[in-house]
């Protein structure tokens, strides 16, 4: 792939300067002091933006065409909801009544700067901790589903990005038939429901309960602050942008790493934290292969729609070439042989 050039008209961002940043967060009556800082977001645009009274706000522009403004709402919505029970989520601010706001040809919100750093997922107390935090998000997400906002499903995730991939030749001749032959033989493990939970019964992803997730709770999406004397602090939780409908088991998986016994002890630390406030259905691990592996189909598709946008050629040079494609042919291998095996198992 070439990457584009900076007068490419289908980069979304091109206008988005700091000066239009800085223009943006004057209309809902915020002054900057001239000093952004932009933070890591490669599908939105997000600025740390230092104001005149020396506060710190957090401005996140949505990439134009990816939500519709009611599902960014339901966004706002679900966090404002989480932040109402207590949970540590950072959700908009509201000006004017509102959380979503509009100039320059972009929808923007502006959130509170929260500082932290990655929690220590080798330690099991902190895995505990963010396991009870998970319950509480997820008893929030129980609570009513999403109306707008899309679910985490086989086609969403699988069939489309395959489709879309082969539609576009963006695969190189020379693995295309490879990848194509790895990608249909997962996606017909995953419809098929072809796993099983530790006791052998069939589970699928169409067996799931669904409920409101954060939808990406990878560590870099779960801030850790030191807890002082008054007892605060610990876990709290960013970015809601992927909020979805989905298995509770998709909040949980992104946090494991590691070899399968290294895995295995910090799932049975999240969930030992999790069960003290809200039941979890131990069928749904053997949904963690096949979440990862339509994770690994999107991803694919992901950065192959998001080319036009020069962030991406930038900070993925990698994508795209031969040796690329091959090595997702292997990582497909190697989740097929994962979706057949024993699930994880929390003792």
């Amino acid at each position: 792939m070439t990457p584009p050039t900076a007068e490419d008209p289908r980069h979304p961002y091109a206008s988005l300067t700091p000066d239009a940043v800085l223009d943006a967060l004057a209309s809902v009556g915020l002054h900057g002091d001239g000093r952004l800082m932009a933070l890591s977001s490669y599908e939105n645009r997000v600025y740390q933006a230092t104001l005149e009274d020396s506060q710190r706000v957090v401005a996140k522009f949505y990439r134009p065409g990816r939500w519709s403004e009611a599902q960014i709402l339901e966004e706002h919505a679900f966090a404002a909801e989480l932040m109402a029970a207590e949970v540590p989520a950072v959700g908009p601010l509201a000006f004017a009544g509102r959380t979503l706001h509009a100039h320059g040809g972009f929808a923007f919100s502006v959130s509170p700067w929260r500082g932290g750093r990655p929690p220590e997922l080798d330690d099991f107390e902190v895995l505990e901790w963010i396991g009870r935090f998970l319950a509480r998000i997820h008893t929030v997400g129980a609570e009513r589903p999403f109306a707008h906002r899309p679910a985490l499903d086989m086609e969403t995730f699988g069939t489309a990005s395959r489709d879309w991939l082969l539609a576009q030749q963006i695969i190189p001749l020379d693995v295309q038939v490879a990848w194509q032959a790895q990608c249909d033989k997962a996606l017909e493990l995953i419809a098929g429901s072809a796993f099983h939970t530790s006791a052998g019964v069939r589970f699928g992803l169409k067996d799931a309960n669904t409920i409101r997730l954060h939808g990406d709770c990878h560590p870099g999406n779960v801030l850790w602050t030191p807890v002082d004397n008054a007892g605060h602090g610990g876990p709290h939780f960013v970015d809601l942008d992927d909020a979805r409908m989905g298995p509770a088991v998709q909040d949980l998986w992104m946090l494991l790493s590691g070899e399968r016994r290294q895995r295995t002890m910090q799932l049975a630390a999240l969930l030992d934290g999790y069960e003290q406030l809200r039941p979890f259905d131990r069928r749904e691990l053997a949904l963690i292969e096949p979440l990862r592996t339509l994770r690994l189909i999107h991803y694919s598709a992901w950065l192959a729609r998001r080319w036009s946008d020069p962030i991406f050629p930038l900070n993925f040079p990698w994508f795209g070439s031969s040796d690329y494609w091959r090595g997702q042919v292997d990582m497909l291998r190697e989740q097929i042989e994962a979706m057949q095996e024993e699930p994880l198992a929390a003792y």
